[in-house]
């Protein structure tokens, strides 16, 4: 089951075929692929006529016969028939993945996850059992217990393909270390939007007026004990007289999803409400009656202080010493988004001088806080263990909204609260999805042509449009012509999360360009073209006048199509196999090379012949379904006006 915000672009994976089966892979291809069981290591480039692997597909593997020796093949590295997807074979007729819940769940959250995979509920897991057990597991949920280090990313062993926070926060997720590895981060940051801003809101009234403190004064003698004449009850209306909200000014610092339902219901209570926030919209503040306001101008106009950031390297610890000093005196803080982004020590410091009157936490450096925290027992300070979310709904929402956005990975799709992946808008990935397969196959086809040398160092992309450049986001078709091209020569599991990354890391620079053309605006892109500098080609058609390895695709009635080799236009679908040949042009070229795939049983897809003079030469584009044999491609090679072809697998 997927959520509304994500879009299925592919096939759900999680189910296997026996290796005799002859079914061509579906154009709606991986857009993610989380689905391999490759360990990534280290990998080169250096492309090899001898040893060309495909590990992560049984349908990427290349064979190329040169004409001028054609009794001499190259022998490409067979690619396992046995697709491994969750540890076991492809002769099982179904798998499923297995999800590790780490901290407890909403029931209708794991109701969901069990009808998808094999759920294992281990709660209170050491970080030594943990790695243990995420070798075994395709997707990890946390809430903000766990800590998902880069030891479990390495543990792991590339298996794990998502890891799901039940929640806002992903401070306990090395992001660095999942990207890297191509593990996918999502979240939950909307159904317990409501419950933390209410949450906000409770403990900003009740430290307004000393409801905790009252409470636990009048309760104080109320059980009787040998002791009860040392603790009577007290009626002290006098020592818990509160302030009032209506007309005080609240600064909401970081005006996010919380951040914004607290404003609103400030408002509603008759408070003066600004905030700060360096990301968000002026426009949505003023919907709201917000103003946005520099940090310092927040800090030291408010009579209430209102914390929403995330815990980052720029936050953490950003209440200290110093901006305590800058605070107006008497203010009152509430914090119900990440305990780091305090200095607990300097706050009550803070208290102790009268700089802050009062202070109500949900949340705290280390949770849960030592018991002799100075903080947590300081009379003015009114402490909840991190209830923000803790609503029947909110914990039935979270866990249904974290479920649903990793069942979706794991089926392939592109979740909508990804946050280590780029994001991309519904509407606009839907429009892309086609130009995605597009995208991959041109790379995965490019790389194919490359003969051994020095390997590939850089690649140029050209988006041809109608549409203004800036209305044109490139990252998922710059990505996936990423793994298009290293996968195949390599060993290393490219996804859409840790593309650019690996990319970098391998040394593969990837330009683009985007040109303006007179085609149709009601589709995002005209064609896109692959370009592949300082590297030799095996079949020589395919490189440009400028001596780069050319091809051009575009979408056609919504599937990929090749368009240009090298200077040659051709016309054929991506599909399957193609082979390309560079031929005379002359009559019956056509029927001869149709004859020996027919005599083999080898159907034919699509042809397509393009040509740059009338009977000089030529270049045909075949698509087969089936893989043809070494001896029908040596027979291919011995046709006379055949100059040279290769064989790929798309």
């Amino acid at each position: 089951m997927a959520s509304s915000s994500t879009k299925p672009i592919f096939t759900p994976p999680f189910t296997t075929t026996s290796s005799s089966s002859s079914s061509q892979p579906s154009t709606r291809s991986s857009l993610l692929s989380f689905l391999h069981s490759t360990t990534p290591t280290p990998i080169s480039l250096n492309l090899s006529h001898s040893r060309i692997s495909f590990l992560n597909s049984p349908s990427s593997a290349v064979r190329s016969l040169s004409i001028k020796n054609a009794t001499e093949t190259i022998e490409a590295a067979e690619t396992s028939r046995v697709s491994r997807v969750g540890g076991q074979d492809a002769n099982s007729q179904e798998t499923k993945p297995t999800i590790l819940v780490s901290e407890k769940l909403g029931e209708a959250g794991l109701e969901l996850l069990r009808s998808f995979g094999d759920v294992d509920c281990s709660y209170d897991l050491s970080q030594e059992d943990l790695c243990k057990k995420i070798a075994s597991c395709d997707a990890l949920i946390v809430r903000s217990g766990t800590k998902v280090t880069r030891q479990v990313f390495e543990a792991a062993k590339g298996k794990l393909k998502v890891v799901g926070r039940a929640g806002v926060g992903i401070d306990n997720v090395d992001l660095q270390a999942a990207t890297e590895y191509g593990c996918l981060v999502v979240n939950a940051p909307t159904a317990n939007t409501v419950a933390a801003a209410e949450h906000g809101i409770a403990l900003l009234a009740a430290m307004a007026r000393n409801v905790a403190q009252a409470d636990a004064s009048m309760k104080s003698g109320s059980h009787p004990t040998p002791f009860s004449f040392l603790f009577p009850r007290q009626w002290q209306r006098n020592k818990y007289v509160g302030v009032s909200l209506v007309g005080k000014t609240l600064a909401v610092m970081g005006f996010g999803k919380v951040g914004s339902e607290v404003a609103r219901r400030a408002k509603g209570l008759g408070m003066q409400v600004i905030a700060h926030d360096p990301y968000a919209p002026a426009d949505r503040a003023r919907a709201i009656g917000v103003e946005l306001v520099s940090f310092d101008q927040a800090i030291s106009t408010a009579d209430f202080i209102s914390l929403h950031m995330p815990l980052t390297p720029s936050t953490k610890k950003v209440f200290n010493d110093d901006t305590f000093a800058k605070v107006k005196t008497g203010v009152r803080i509430i914090n119900v988004a990440r305990g780091g982004v305090i200095d607990e020590d300097a706050l009550v410091r803070a208290l102790d001088s009268g700089k802050v009157a009062q202070a109500a936490l949900d949340v705290f450096t280390e949770e849960p806080p030592p018991k002799d925290s100075k903080l947590v027992q300081h009379e003015r300070v009114t402490v909840t263990p991190h209830l923000g979310a803790s609503t029947k709904e909110a914990q039935e929402g979270v866990a249904i909204e974290i479920a649903e956005a990793v069942v979706g990975a794991l089926q392939g799709e592109l979740a909508a609260t990804a946050v280590n992946a780029p994001m991309v808008p519904a509407a606009v990935l839907s429009e892309l999805a086609p130009y995605v397969v597009l995208a991959e196959k041109l790379g995965r086809l490019a790389v194919q042509l490359v003969a051994g040398g020095s390997g590939i160092k850089s690649a140029k992309v050209v988006y041809r449009s109608a549409r203004d450049p800036d209305d044109l986001d490139t990252r998922l078709l710059r990505a996936m012509i990423t793994k298009g091209i290293i996968e195949p020569i390599s060993d290393s599991f490219i996804n859409l999360v840790n593309a650019d990354f690996t990319a970098k890391q391998k040394g593969l620079r990837i330009s683009e360009e985007r040109v303006v053309v007179d085609s149709s605006p009601e589709f995002p892109i005209h064609t896109i073209q692959v370009q592949l500098s300082n590297v030799d080609s095996k079949f020589g058609s395919g490189v440009s006048e400028g001596g780069d390895i050319s091809i051009e695709g575009r979408v056609k009635y919504g599937k990929p199509h090749l368009t240009r080799v090298g200077s040659f236009s051709v016309d054929v679908s991506l599909e399957g196999n193609l082979i390309l040949c560079r031929q005379v042009d002359q009559p019956g070229m056509i029927g001869q090379v149709g004859n020996i795939l027919g005599e083999q049983n080898v159907n034919v897809s699509f042809m397509s012949v393009g040509r740059t003079v009338k009977r000089r030469k030529a270049i045909m584009a075949i698509g087969v379904d089936e893989e043809p044999n070494q001896e029908t491609l040596k027979k291919i090679g011995e046709v006379p006006a055949v100059e040279e072809f290769v064989f790929l697998k798309l």
